[in-house]
């Protein structure tokens, strides 16, 4: 039997995560995405830094109001300042009256850091790592110690950056972190680091890297099979330049990649998937699509031949079941698609093998790529589409008509952006007419204002990206467009594309489409719990 080994993972999405481009946290958001965190597993939740912000302070007291079951709250904060006993440092003294669970302190590993940056000599330096730990430690308890530029600083002076982790851990530390802080280190030196590290030192290891030469998920890894037992990093990998390591994929090669691991709480990895969109819609940023395990391409296949054999045995072209993330399966359909495609596209759909119904759905698929349509990223407009060809598909609503105007005002006014629309529901015709900002907005307002009372499942949907791209831009202003709009709910993501020389007529083929989808589905959802 394989003895195993307990890993902890410490997560600093709220702190670390949060310096990434694009990035801007919410006290909320911070809250709601702690409570995922403890909801999974997660040993260690770093909240930020208490003296930096008042959003920041203000998440160790309401976070104490939380129903964290098992995750250690931590606190992250600087060694002393230079000349200043510890105990009277403001910076100590607010990590000390967050009162978080634990307290991680950074401090300087690179010789040359200290003395160009922080502008101390090297034994000053020591000292500053050493009285810090010592006086946190007796505050507060646990303290995790991150030894920054740890792998630059040990290429640089080795026997300095190892003093510099035997001073914290001789402190106090529970754990010394080691920091590939530029992100320039390879899997091999690493793994070297982490073996003299250990040997230098009596305390627990643990790493902390960063993605600048897209290796940080494999430094973790490499640092983890050289003895540390922690690992740090954030959801997705967000962070400063290139992102930290993303916890996602340390987790899931951890769990099924490797034997002898132990991690977060039992059966918590099938909601990796869940867990990547939740901070991703949280911090407002785009799904990753080819994301490793949780990405929806991550197990999305095109080719003909793939398909084929994914149909035959999924190992044919998938490393893992995709359930083990709680992610699915996907087969993308294209001008390149084959029988297979459709065939393995149908059985999703339920819809059972029909041969003229595959070769119906292939012409047109072929039919309407060549007028500039793609469905890889269009799903519910290729069900739509199948639907139609099936003989299958009731519209729920019948569109009219609709105008969209701009008018330019002077003054404050600026421009406002209006949409008329008519749509028949049933033995109904709903007029509407509403704002927005640009015209898109202002048409799916109006189209949310007439379907609403009919539809009120429709609050629920909301649309989480637009895109345009001129497909044949040799024809200058009149060249065709395609719009792909991304559609969201609480359970589900959704594309749709539509095609015109019309950018506005393009937009409301792609909007109608993601409205009809959400009907759709929620129809057959409602039908299946009839029935179930």
């Amino acid at each position: 039997m394989t003895p195993t080994t307990r890993i902890w993972t410490y997560d600093t999405t709220l702190r670390d995560g949060s310096q990434g481009e694009g990035v801007d946290f919410s006290l909320m958001d911070k809250l709601s995405i702690a409570q995922r965190l403890d909801e999974i597993g997660i040993d260690y939740i770093e909240g930020g830094y208490p003296l930096s912000n008042p959003k920041d302070a203000e998440f160790f007291r309401a976070v104490r109001d939380l129903d964290i079951k098992r995750a250690r709250i931590c606190a992250f904060g600087m060694t002393r300042r230079r000349g200043i006993v510890a105990s009277d440092d403001i910076g100590m003294k607010a990590l000390v009256n967050a009162r978080p669970d634990a307290i991680t302190v950074v401090g300087k590993s690179w010789d040359m850091q200290a003395t160009e940056v922080l502008g101390v000599d090297l034994d000053e330096n020591l000292k500053m790592i050493s009285d810090s730990v010592a006086y946190l430690a007796s505050e507060v308890g646990e303290i995790v110690y991150d030894a920054e530029h740890f792998f630059d600083g040990w290429k640089a002076n080795p026997d300095y950056a190892l003093r510099t982790i035997s001073a914290a851990a001789q402190a106090g530390a529970r754990w010394v972190v080691l920091c590939d802080t530029n992100g320039g280190t390879l899997p091999e030196e690493v793994a070297r680091a982490v073996q003299e590290a250990q040997a230098a030192i009596g305390c627990s290891i643990g790493i902390h890297t960063h993605n600048d030469c897209e290796l940080a998920v494999a430094n973790s890894l490499a640092a983890i099979r050289a003895g540390a037992t922690q690992v740090q990093g954030t959801i997705n990998g967000i962070g400063e330049r290139c992102g930290n390591a993303d916890l996602i994929s340390v987790i899931a090669n951890l769990s099924l990649k490797y034997k002898g691991y132990e991690l977060l709480a039992p059966g918590s990895i099938e909601h990796l998937t869940e867990l990547s969109r939740f901070v991703y819609e949280t911090a407002n940023l785009n799904l990753r699509n080819g994301q490793p395990f949780v990405g929806s391409s991550a197990f999305a296949h095109k080719g003909g031949m793939h398909v084929h054999g994914v149909r035959k045995n999924t190992a044919a072209y998938e490393h893992i079941d995709p359930a083990l993330v709680g992610n699915e399966r996907r087969v993308l359909v294209s001008e390149l698609s084959g029988r297979s495609n459709l065939s393995e596209k149908l059985e999703e759909y339920g819809i059972e093998h029909d041969q003229k119904l595959v070769a119906a759905i292939l012409d047109k698929v072929v039919e309407l790529e060549n007028e500039g349509y793609q469905f890889e990223a269009a799903d519910a407009s290729f069900l739509l589409m199948v639907e139609k060809l099936a003989g299958r598909y009731r519209p729920p609503f019948e569109p009219l008509g609709f105008r969209v105007s701009v008018q330019h005002h002077s003054g404050e006014a600026g421009e406002v952006t209006e949409a008329t629309i008519k749509v028949r529901i049933g033995d109904v015709v709903e007029h509407a007419v509403a704002e927005g900002d640009g015209p898109v907005n202002a048409l799916d307002n109006a189209l949310r204002k007439a379907l609403m009372p009919h539809f009120p499942n429709l609050a629920e949907m909301s649309l989480a990206d637009y895109k345009v791209r001129v497909i044949n831009s040799r024809a200058g202003t009149a060249a065709k467009v395609r719009v792909f709009i991304e559609s969201r709910d609480a359970g589900k993501v959704w594309g749709t594309v539509g095609v015109s020389e019309n950018v506005i007529e393009a937009s409301r083929v792609a909007l109608f489409e993601a409205v009809q989808y959400k009907l759709l589905k929620d129809s057959r959802q409602a039908r299946a719990l009839v029935t179930s």
